[in-house]
């Protein structure tokens, strides 16, 4: 029964996070830039304000435009939870595989490209078009990152990886400091951020994510705006869970191991948000057509990684 409870505590609380994360990188890029700011929660705030507006649908919009943000919300949602957050070993894990989760995102991304297409304005146009731009290098990015990290771990599921970082047999390697890198590189361009996108930003010269949903509004664009809060939480939570899984409990411990389970995850979202402010911060954003240029440094580092770790291992 312990499994089936704290797989559903993980179900509810990517959910209750990845607002909080999404507010809380918000909350320190103002504090690095010196300016107020708005709070973490305010994520919350907004969602409840759109679910209580009145949805607004184009008369040319069929089906798939109304179901899509359903579809794209409930398919992140499970990627995010597949992920092993504070304990590992759950009912779920079997299914918690690498190329599972990159197939899923792969799905969200499709529906959300054919939302953007559907009514036939010219933002959502080329918002799809530079969406699958970027898609086509950023999905073989990821998976030469998850050629390398099941070549060094001896698996894709993502608690046996976990594991075998924490054992003896794991050390330092690098190749698994390339698949970092090519990691980083593919979670800046997915969720839109500085340098491949700016979330902040509605000119239609950058825009990416946003020229997808801009004829979106009530609940369904409160149901997108929480599954890219989700899939932020995803790959900061695949970074934890691949490459710093100290502190991670195992299903069959106690209520102790599990509370220092979620302080250090808990640690981890803070320490990435707040990484991940100062990076945009730091940082200006590309032009469009040298993003291309940025996903293919990620997908030469995912290869390089896991060319270094298989020529090691027939050596």
């Amino acid at each position: 029964m312990r499994p089936w409870l704290t797989q559903l505590l993980q179900l509810a609380l990517v959910l209750v996070l990845a607002p909080w994360l999404t507010g809380l990188t918000r909350t320190f890029k103002s504090r690095l830039m010196r300016r107020v700011g708005p709070p973490p929660l305010q994520p919350y705030r907004d969602l409840v304000k759109l679910l209580r507006k009145e949805t607004v649908v184009a008369d040319n919009a069929s089906w798939l435009f109304r179901a899509a943000p359903y579809l794209i919300f409930a398919v992140t949602w499970v990627a995010a939870a597949l992920v092993p957050t504070f304990c590992t070993g759950l009912t779920f894990s079997a299914a918690a595989d690498l190329i599972v989760i990159v197939a899923l995102l792969g799905t969200a991304r499709f529906f959300l490209a054919l939302a953007g297409l559907d009514v036939g304005t010219s933002f959502g146009g080329i918002g799809a078009s530079r969406e699958m731009m970027f898609a086509s290098l950023a999905e073989p990015a990821m998976l030469m990152v998850v050629f390398t990290v099941s070549l060094f771990a001896g698996s894709t599921q993502l608690s046996y990886v976990s594991a075998y970082m924490l054992s003896t047999h794991a050390g330092l390697s690098i190749s698994l400091a390339l698949a970092l890198v090519a990691l980083i590189i593919v979670s800046l361009a997915e969720n839109a951020r500085i340098p491949v996108d700016n979330p902040a930003t509605h000119l239609e010269l950058t825009m990416v994510h946003e020229a997808m949903v801009l004829e979106y509004s009530g609940r369904h664009l409160a149901l997108i705006e929480a599954a890219a809060s989700l899939k932020l939480l995803l790959y900061l939570s695949l970074i934890a869970c691949v490459f710093t899984p100290w502190g991670t409990a195992e299903v069959d411990a106690g209520a102790w191991a599990y509370g220092l389970g979620l302080a250090a995850y808990l640690l981890k979202l803070i320490a990435g948000a707040s990484l991940l402010a100062v990076s945009e911060t730091a940082t200006a954003k590309m032009r469009v057509f040298r993003v291309p240029e940025f996903l293919g440094v990620a997908l030469m580092l995912g290869l390089l990684g896991a060319i270094l770790l298989f020529v090691s291992r027939l050596s």
